[in-house]
This record gives C-alpha cells, sequence and structure tokens, in this order.
C-alpha cells in the first residue's frame, strides 16, 4: 500500500487527483485518475492510499492534477515527471511530494509503520560506531530514510563487519545532544563517534544579524565539548561538516564557511560535506535539495561518497594499537629563561605559564624568543587558534588573559608576578553550552551568562570595546540578566568596572580593553545604590562636550545642543514642561546667523538642527518635523531621568544672576517632587554673589565651546577640570545614572 500525499491550496469547487504509469494510477488517462481527498484538520494536505501490486518497470512515474470546478483537469509541471522506485515486498509507505507544481527530482518517501531494525551484528573483533546528530543522520527526505548514515551502515558492515548505531534525532542541537550523550552514546561503549550536526538547527537562518557570531561560536564550542566527551571514553571523534541551508543568504554562506575551516584546523577528521553540496552561498546545489533544511536522496548520496572507508578500515586491535589522534599527556616547552616557563597542551588547547620566583616576570612584544617560540607552536599545532585566552587568577595580581594575534605572538606586555602557576584556555571554551549561555557576539565582543549573577564579557579584539546603553543590541541582550548592580571583584572601584541592568537592560557604560575578560559578579539592587544624573540646562554645548570627553555623555538632553542666553528662560521652559520648545509657530530662521530662534524665548536659539540637503528659507517644515521628533525625545528623557534618578545634578554654564539663580531653584524645585538635587554654576563671575543659596555650588569658570573646538588640548584640560569637580562631588562611572535612548512611557 503507498499513500501519496500533497499539498495544494485550493478554490470553492476545486479538487487534486493523481494518474501515472501503472493501471493502479490510470496507465496516464486523465479520465482514470485517481481523486485524492482532504479535511479540515489537515487541509491543504491531501492524500490518497493505493495498493500497487503490478507494476512491471523499476519505477512509477505520475503527476497530480487540478480538477477545477466545471470539470476542467490541469495537469502539474509539463515536461516534468514525479517517480518512485518499485519495492516489492515492503510495507506501505507514505509519499511526501510537498506542494504541488514543485516537482522534485528525486522523491521522498517512509514507511507509515516503521518495524525498528537493529543493526547488522559486530563481527568479534570489529569497531562499535556511533552516529550522534539531527535529522539529516537520521536520514529524513531521503527515501525510506536511506540517509548517509544508512548507506554507512551497510558498506562498514559488508567490507569490515563492524556495527553503526544510529543515535540521531529530530532537531538535534549541540545542546540537546550534550544532555543526551551520557544516556545513548556512553553505554554503547563506542570505538568511533561521529559527530553530525547543522548550524541551521542552531536557528542560524532565520535570526537576527547580530545574533548569527553568537549562534556560530555557540556550535563550534558546542561540537567541540562533544569532541572531548569523546575523547574521554576512550573513542575517536569524526566530525561531520556543516552543510548548506535552502534559507541562507550570502553572509550565511560567509559564516558557513568559515566555521567548515576552523573545524579542519582542530585536526579531527572531518567528512567534508560542504564541499560537495554548497553552490558557493550557502544553499544546495541544483537537484541535492529536498527542503530548506534537508538533502534529498541525491544529496544524501553524495555526502556517503566523500566519507573516506580508510578512516574505518582496521580491526579493533589494529584501531587501539595506532596512535590515537590526539595524545592527552602531551606537554611542549614553548620557552624557558631560569625557572620561568611557557607550556602549551596541544589536546587541550592550553597555555600554562609558571613563574616560581620571588620576581615579577615581564612578557613584552619585544622579547623575540619568546614570540618566535610561540609564533612556532601555533603554526605547528592546528589545535590552537589566536584570540583570547582566559585563567581564573587566585588574585588580582596575575593576568586574567593572554592575548594571541593571528601569527602566534602576544601583543602586549604582561607582568607575571611571583610564584605564578595559571593555565589559560581559549576564549572557545568559555562559550561552551555546559558553562554559558550566549548574550551577544559579533565576532569580537561577547557577553556570556555563566550564571543568573555572574556576566562574562570577552573581548577578543585589538582595540578597547566600548559597551554602553546607546548599543541597542547590547542593551536589549542584558535584560537577561537579573536587574542590579555587577562589579569587577578585581577591580571594583577602577573606573567603567560598574555594570548596570534596570529593566531595560544595560544602563551603564563599561570599557573592556584588547584582547581582555571581566567577570562581573552581581552586588546589590539598583536602588542600593544612589545613582547621580547629570542634566546639562546650557547656555551652550561645553557640558555636553566635556561629558563625551569623559564618556559619560548618553543620549542628548533638551538643552545639549541649543544656545540659552537667559538663564530665565532656562527656568520657564523647564516650569512648562518644555511645552512650545519646538512649536514651529514660535520658530523662526535668520539666514544671515543660520540659527533658528525662537520668539517667546528670545535667548534660546538652535545652530545645529539646519543639515546641509535642507532649504531653511523656502521650506521649514522639513526642519520642524526633525526637531519635534528630536526635541520631544529629549523632553521625555529629561522627564524620565528625573524621575527615576536618586539624586540630580543641574550644570549651567555661562553668567547669570542671582535673582535668575533663585527663580531657577524654585522651578527645580517643583520639577524634582522633594528628590536631592544641586545646581553646578560654571561661569566668570564672582562667587560671591551666590553665597548662603541652598544646594548651588559655583565655580568661577569659563568654559568655551569654539575654543574646545579649536584646540583640543584645551578641550583636555577643560575635561580636567571638570571632572575633577565632579569627582568632589562623589560623581564617577560607578554611580552615574545613564538614560535609555528610548526611555518606555510612563
Amino acid at each position: 500500500m503507498v499513500r501519496f500525499q500533497i499539498r495544494a491550496h485550493t478554490q470553492l469547487g476545486e479538487s487534486i487527483s493523481l494518474v501515472g504509469s501503472c493501471p493502479e494510477l490510470g496507465s496516464w488517462d486523465i479520465l482514470n485518475r485517481i481523486s485524492l481527498e482532504t479535511d479540515g484538520g489537515h487541509y491543504p494536505l491531501w492524500w490518497v492510499d493505493v495498493a500497487i501490486d503490478s507494476a512491471t518497470a523499476d519505477t512509477i512515474r505520475y503527476k497530480y492534477v487540478l480538477n477545477h470546478s466545471d470539470g476542467y483537469g490541469e495537469w502539474e509541471g509539463w515536461g516534468w515527471d514525479r517517480w518512485i522506485p518499485v519495492e516489492p515486498d515492503l510495507p506501505s509507505i507514505t509519499v511526501d511530494d510537498g506542494w504541488l507544481g514543485v516537482i522534485q527530482p528525486w522523491p521522498y518517501g517512509y514507511f507509515q509503520n516503521p518495524i525498528p531494525q537493529p543493526p547488522p551484528p559486530k563481527g568479534k573483533d570489529s569497531l562499535q560506531v556511533v552516529v550522534i546528530g539531527s535529522s539529516v543522520a537520521l536520514g529524513c527526505n531521503a527515501w525510506l530514510l536511506r540517509g548517509w548514515a544508512w548507506r554507512l551502515q551497510q558498506v562498514l558492515y559488508d567490507q569490515f563487519q563492524h556495527q553503526l548505531v544510529n543515535r540521531a534525532e529530530i532537531g538535534g542541537t549541540v545542546t540537546s545532544t550534550i544532555a543526551r550523550y551520557p544516556i545513548l552514546v556512553t553505554p554503547t561503549k563506542p570505538d568511533v563517534v561521529i559527530i553530525s550536526l547543522s548550524l541551521g538547527n542552531e536557528g542560524l537562518a532565520h535570526c537576527a544579524p547580530h545574533h548569527r557570531r553568537a549562534v556560530q561560536r555557540r556550535f563550534e564550542s558546542g561540537i567541540l565539548q562533544l569532541v572531548e566527551m569523546t575523547q574521554q571514553l576512550g573513542a575517536r571523534p569524526i566530525l561531520g561538516s556543516v552543510y548548506p541551508n535552502g534559507d541562507y543568504t550570502a553572509e550565511h554562506g560567509w559564516l558557513l564557511r568559515d566555521t567548515h575551516e576552523r573545524m579542519i584546523s582542530w585536526g579531527i577528521p572531518l567528512l567534508n560535506w560542504l564541499d560537495a553540496l554548497d553552490d558557493g552561498q550557502g544553499r544546495w546545489q541544483p537537484s541535492t535539495g529536498m527542503d530548506g533544511a534537508h538533502p534529498n536522496t541525491e544529496g544524501h548520496r553524495r555526502m556517503f561518497e566523500v566519507i573516506d572507508l580508510s578512516l574505518f578500515q582496521q580491526n579493533r586491535n589494529e584501531f587501539y594499537q595506532g596512535p590515537l589522534p590526539q595524545t592527552p599527556s602531551l606537554e611542549i616547552l614553548v620557552y624557558q629563561d631560569g625557572d620561568f616557563q611557557v607550556l602549551a597542551y596541544p589536546t587541550e588547547k592550553r597555555l600554562r605559564v609558571i613563574n616560581p620566583s620571588s620576581y615579577p616576570y615581564t612578557i613584552a612584544p619585544y622579547c623575540d624568543t619568546l614570540q618566535s617560540a610561540l609564533r612556532s607552536v601555533f603554526q605547528t599545532y592546528p589545535q590552537f587558534v589566536p584570540g583570547v585566552y582566559i585563567t581564573t587568577p587566585s588574585s588580582g595580581l596575575v593576568p586574567t588573559t593572554v592575548g594571541i594575534q593571528p601569527d602566534g605572538s602576544i601583543p602586549v606586555t604582561l607582568e607575571i608576578p611571583p610564584h605564578t602557576d595559571q593555565t589559560y584556555d581559549p576564549a572557545v571554551h568559555f562559550f561552551a553550552p555546559k558553562r554559558a549561555h550566549i548574550l551577544f557576539y559579533d565576532g569580537h565582543l561577547a557577553l556570556l551568562k555563566e550564571t543568573e549573577q555572574t556576566l562574562r564579557v570577552i573581548n577578543e579584539s585589538d582595540h578597547d570595546y566600548n559597551i554602553q546603553p546607546m548599543w541597542s543590541e547590547v542593551r536589549q541582550a542584558l535584560t537577561l540578566m537579573s536587574s542590579g548592580v555587577y562589579s569587577d571583584p578585581l577591580a571594583p572601584d577602577a573606573p567603567f568596572r560598574t555594570l548596570m541592568v534596570g529593566d531595560q537592560g544595560l544602563e551603564s557604560r563599561v570599557k573592556v580593553s584588547p584582547y581582555s575578560s571581566i567577570v562581573f559578579q552581581y552586588q546589590c539592587r539598583l536602588d542600593a545604590i544612589q545613582r547621580v544624573a547629570i542634566l546639562p540646562l546650557g547656555d551652550r554645548c561645553a557640558v555636553r562636550m566635556m561629558l563625551y570627553k569623559m564618556e559619560y555623555d548618553g543620549p542628548a538632553f533638551p538643552f545639549d545642543l541649543t544656545r540659552t542666553t537667559n538663564l530665565g528662560d532656562v527656568a520657564d521652559i523647564i516650569a512648562h514642561d518644555f511645552h512650545d520648545m519646538w512649536n514651529p509657530a514660535l520658530l523662526h530662521y535668520n539666514p544671515t546667523a543660520g540659527r533658528i530662534y525662537h520668539s517667546r524665548w528670545s535667548g534660546l536659539s538652535f545652530a545645529h538642527e539646519v543639515e546641509s540637503t535642507d532649504d531653511p528659507v523656502h521650506q521649514m517644515q522639513p526642519i520642524f518635523d526633525r526637531m519635534r521628533k528630536r526635541y520631544s525625545a529629549r523632553a521625555q528623557r529629561f522627564g524620565y531621568t528625573l524621575h527615576h534618578c536618586d539624586r540630580a545634578l543641574f550644570i549651567r554654564t555661562g553668567v547669570a544672576d542671582r535673582r535668575q539663580v533663585v527663580d531657577l531653584m524654585a522651578k527645580l524645585q517643583l520639577r524634582c517632587v522633594n528628590k536631592p538635587f544641586q545646581l553646578l554654576l560654571l561661569s566668570p563671575q564672582n562667587t560671591d554673589e551666590f553665597v548662603d543659596l541652598p544646594h548651588v555650588l559655583h565655580y568661577d569658570l569659563e568654559f568655551n565651546p569654539d575654543q574646545m573646538y579649536a584646540d583640543l588640548g584645551h578641550w583636555l584640560y577643560c575635561t580636567s577640570v571638570m571632572q575633577g569637580i565632579l569627582h568632589h562631588l562623589g560623581i564617577s562611572s560607578n554611580n552615574l545614572f545613564w538614560c535609555p535612548p528610548t526611555p518606555p512611557l510612563e
């Protein structure tokens, strides 16, 4: 019995039928076509069961017909026939033909009620081979599931009496396979384990572009973990290469090739399926793919044909007399200077640094002998890959990372303290599913959730990384960490080493040095520290410029990029909650000054809103629309910050008089609603004018943005002075309040 099934969308009155080359299928007479059925629970799937007993040819050829409501039958796919092989005495099978009009070059069928078939018995001195993987390893979309693993099973038994046991699962990922390994692989006592998984099942095809590198690294780390588990059993691993997917783009194809090349470098036998099936863009070669995720029978045949059978051409005694692919005890002395040593362990891909003396030892780029020795080891042993090597230090004095450049050399100076014996593992080990959940990875920067209260940040690049809330992908990735304050236990007071996570994700700026790794550990709730918000009030952009150089800047606030010559205007604007600040009816452009002026608040003007493509003389509407979007967002941030910070510091440059300051403080008091705040005045005038004003601090200083723009040295000097003032007020990167770029509406 054969069940033919097809998916087809039909209109009212239409139906599907079948006609083919054998008498049971109408002998190609459309008048004798067989009707298919469907129902509400299965539509658009149509099917029919046909008992085929009289076939005399090796194959049966057939087509589906779309029957219109007027009785006309429309054949599908002129010039192409569907076909299935004739195999007598088989149990009932289902032929899955996909979609109407899409004729596959190879058929796909499977037993309706499969009877589990034990693998052929193993010969006395033969090998036990186990396959772990996903649906492709299971044979999906090959005829009767006779995929590459089934073919290999037959050949290994026929030629060597080896037994192959298939433990693959539909939908298998590196994580699920690692979890199943002790149950399904270990009890079989394998001699060889073939590991065949796909990047497709990890979600590569459909994840967001900025998640692709994370998927790639998680996959590679998981494969390496499975290799390690196999070697711990005393078995030899063989890797199935990555393979195409019909939904991949050219960028996916590049990542596919990148992983393939890296798997080659691991020094483990690799079944090269990518070159056999890839069209050059990461998709299936013509006539090899059944659907997006699976090869067809021909694709499985090509996968089988690239398997090097010599990998199995030994009996069990010969297999274990030969050297293992990797020798666990291998230890290489890379460099020695007196008692100081650098050792390498290719099996574990691990480096070790030993300084038993009472004196520190410096590793530097100019240490030619050491650098040359490292380059030689990395060239000789492909198991070692460039990047970051990480240790768990016994103290804050020990370098937590060693960076290795592509040529195998160390690019930075490291001070190795006395009485040190540290091992360094490659960063890829820290990506393994059993060790961490990858929150973000772009090929250089990684955010790894190791526990609910521990975050590891790895920078594999040769430049600093600024991780800050304006980076939307990173900010959102950290919503998966528990809300709270995290710090680096090795340097808790260092600048930019305090990581704050709120409901919207990252709420602070963190800096990570080249070739480094930092572990942030949960310290306390966000409300356990007093976070201070800095809110500039004009008169120009000097404060914004200095905050930028300090790296304390976040998204802009309303007065950051305006000119406000009258402090009374600032007080009035705040009192009116910025209403009318960007009202087109109150704005006019002065072509001589090149500025937009405000008619209600005459001291307010805008110099950064007209862009080079604008025509402000004849058409202001695009500018007004842009200002409305920008300044409404900035006003929203101002209100959100005041509501959520624990303390506010308002900063104003430019000359003001006491009466204006008193008025401003009264209006700020109304806005802050009993929240503690200070006003920092920075202007070239006598401080005595503001003496005894509560919560007002004045410095007789002038910060001129024009002079800063003209002279970088002056800009840096002003920034240093400003940072000193903030430090005196107890404000640093460790307690700064960072407003999200798009705060939630309240």
